[in-house]
């Protein structure tokens, strides 16, 4: 009786010893490129809007309340009065109610100016390791890119989307994830997503952020893999994981992944967006360095909400 339950302990010693053992070769040294920069301060179309007020000449009337001087000429003049007194009381409430509105309105406008809404977006695209000349345009991006300007991160978001959607015959997974924040709850939200991406990697081979680039020497080739500078033949189990991160002013209205139609629908929307309304960009792509592979058992592990596209 006691051996069966000794052995049935072993046994399951040894599945809890491979499966971690397996988690941890999932999270084992894994290389990632990186790119973009921004800003979330305000942007000057969004600085307090300038409202101009033309009281009533005199200071009474319609649109301007009333005063002595406009009851002046009918106090004590006939019977009338009484009516004329509750007509102007219901025109002077009339008017506070209008003003208070606008002062509302105003204040509401006021806020949206110098709070505004932000759209703060994440795109996962898992290709298969036969698009490996994708890294190739994905690094030599990095390294030619000004992310220090505006226009620069644009042209990052544009021509990193650009080379995706250049792809499809490779496209296997992919997930959205779409946020509405002020712009004061924004950057949090960006810089979560932000670190939860860097973290899937052990490092940065290759960054340009913020104007400021850095490149780790490549690793010699691993063991039974091919020499620096040719591409060695690739597992079809194998693939590559590209996130873009975006931080955009106003609403953007991405798809829901169920297909690969809706990845190249999320994927050109992300790449149409204007450089004004463009508040932060980053592209983060893993493998990045040469002989580094991105496993099945790697993608499950860091990548579970990718769907099959």
């Amino acid at each position: 009786m006691v051996k069966p339950v000794f052995k049935s302990l072993v046994l399951l010693g040894l599945v809890v010893t491979l499966f971690f053992s397996q988690a941890d070769g999932a999270l084992a040294a894994r290389t990632g490129g990186r790119m973009g920069g921004g800003s979330f301060r305000a942007p000057r179309s969004y600085g307090t809007p300038t409202r101009t007020y033309q009281p009533t000449p005199g200071g009474y009337g319609y649109g301007g309340g009333f005063g002595f001087p406009f009851l002046l000429p009918f106090f004590g003049f006939g019977g009338g009065f009484g009516g004329l007194f509750t007509i102007l009381i219901f025109i002077a409430i009339a008017n506070f109610l209008v003003n208070s509105f606008r002062n509302v309105t105003a204040s509401a406008e006021e806020q949206e100016y110098l709070n505004p809404t932000i759209s703060v977006s994440r795109v996962r695209v898992g290709l298969l390791a036969q698009a490996r000349e994708l890294q190739g345009e994905l690094d030599n991006l990095a390294q030619v890119a000004d992310t220090s300007s505006a226009s620069g991160r644009s042209q990052v978001l544009q021509e990193s989307t650009l080379a995706l959607l250049r792809h499809p015959e490779y496209f296997a997974y992919g997930s959205v994830d779409n946020q509405q924040a002020r712009l004061e709850s924004a950057e949090a939200k960006f810089n979560q997503w932000s670190i939860a991406e860097r973290s899937k990697f052990t490092e940065e081979t290759l960054s340009n952020y913020g104007g400021q680039l850095r490149q780790a020497q490549t690793a010699a080739a691993l063991p039974g893999e091919a020499a620096a500078g040719e591409l060695a033949p690739q597992d079809p189990g194998e693939y590559i994981v590209v996130t873009l991160l975006a931080a955009v002013q106003g609403k953007l209205e991405l798809p829901e992944i169920r297909n690969e139609d809706d990845l190249a629908t999320a994927l050109r929307r992300l790449g149409s967006i204007s450089s004004d309304r463009l508040l932060a960009v980053e592209v983060l792509w893993t493998p990045q360095a040469s002989g580094d592979t991105l496993s099945t058992d790697d993608l499950i592990a860091a990548y579970p909400d990718l769907k099959l596209v």
